[in-house]
């Protein structure tokens, strides 16, 4: 099954996929309560699924956080995310949330190949770079810094990593599809959450965090 809210990115994933002869895409969604509701049509019609492909940014919720409604219906279902966002922020992100892997969308179809074989058998797929990178961040890393992260939802953290990349509430709400009031939201209760001040130190925190990634 493949979930993201961007039709022709959804259906080139398909047309790869199904290029394999073992392999088969044989539903879709473009966000997550239509993907919810298709896998409750296919639990009730006892159609499984074998693995779900979710985009990490759909409209309206982030991924990292659908897939808390999706792993309480089918616990047993794999989960590989794939991302425009760079894997070294969000992998681990997606680890903690439930996931099997991430695939970053420009990877060749041979990587995401390999991922969704890797994840039907059982194992976790990252690129060997992130894993070391993931590795070594959980061994090194402030417990301090880590747990007040930590503490953003995922959509909180998807504006928090925005607002590092320098975008303004205007350009986040364009890019994820949210109303300005909801990305306004989030950036009050990320400053909150960080004990910072302003906005200032909110953008400050924000570049200096990812830059350290």
């Amino acid at each position: 099954m493949l979930v993201d809210d961007h039709a022709m990115i959804r259906h080139g994933m398909a047309m790869l996929i199904n290029m394999e002869a073992d392999m088969e895409v044989t539903c879709e969604a473009g966000d997550g309560p239509e993907a919810i509701e298709i896998i409750k049509k296919n639990i009730k019609e006892n159609i499984p699924i074998d693995i779900l492909i979710l985009d990490v940014s759909l409209k309206s919720v982030s991924g990292l956080e659908i897939i808390k409604s999706i792993q309480s219906l089918a616990p047993s279902l794999p989960v590989l995310f794939i991302s425009m966002h760079d894997e070294s922020v969000y992998a681990e992100r997606a680890l903690r949330a439930g996931a099997r892997g991430y695939v970053m969308k420009q990877e060749p179809r041979n990587v995401l190949i390999a991922a969704i074989r890797e994840v039907l058998k059982g194992n976790i797929f990252l690129s060997k770079s992130i894993q070391e990178q993931v590795l070594r961040r959980i061994a090194v890393r402030g417990y301090e810094q880590e747990a007040t992260v930590s503490a953003l939802t995922p959509s909180e953290f998807e504006v928090f990593h925005l607002i590092g990349l320098g975008y303004n509430s205007h350009e986040i709400s364009n890019l994820l599809s949210r109303s300005v009031k909801t990305i306004e939201t989030h950036r009050f209760n990320i400053r909150t959450k960080l004990k910072l001040r302003d906005t200032g130190d909110l953008i400050r925190y924000a570049t200096k965090w990812f830059a350290d990634q």
